[in-house]
């Protein structure tokens, strides 16, 4: 199944991350959605409005001209509106692997919930 606004909002994501830019998550992420992680051996759970803080207040791989490194590894069709996307992106050097919830409502394509992972940490050598 291909659904271009799909990819479209995939695509607005990674924008989003690399360029730390809160207008793009505005509109990709649903304003209840929450995102979780248990990379410390504890569920932590991050509601959209603290995580939007939290990128608004970092410096953005764009700024620095870190690496873009993104890629959509999977989508799993659940209907033909609602999707799980598994990607990898990089944001400074940090490799994240997450599984982005999405659904197709009356303001399009947009991310409910998302489950992420540290998968890795780039060391560079100064």
């Amino acid at each position: 199944m291909q659904d271009k606004a799909l990819w479209q909002a995939i695509q607005t994501y990674f924008d989003a991350i690399y360029e730390c830019d809160v207008a793009a998550l505005d509109s990709v992420f649903h304003h209840s959605a929450s995102l979780f992680d248990v990379d410390q051996g504890k569920v932590f759970t991050d509601p959209i409005a603290s995580f939007r803080q939290d990128v608004a207040s970092r410096p953005s791989p764009a700024s620095s001209n870190s690496p873009r490194e993104d890629q959509v590894i999977l989508i799993d069709w659940l209907s033909e509106k609602s999707a799980v996307v598994k990607l990898r992106l990089r944001a400074q050097n940090n490799i994240f692997v997450d599984h982005l919830s999405f659904v197709k409502g009356e303001k399009g394509w947009v991310i409910v919930a998302k489950v992420w992972h540290l998968e890795r940490v780039i060391v560079t050598e100064e």
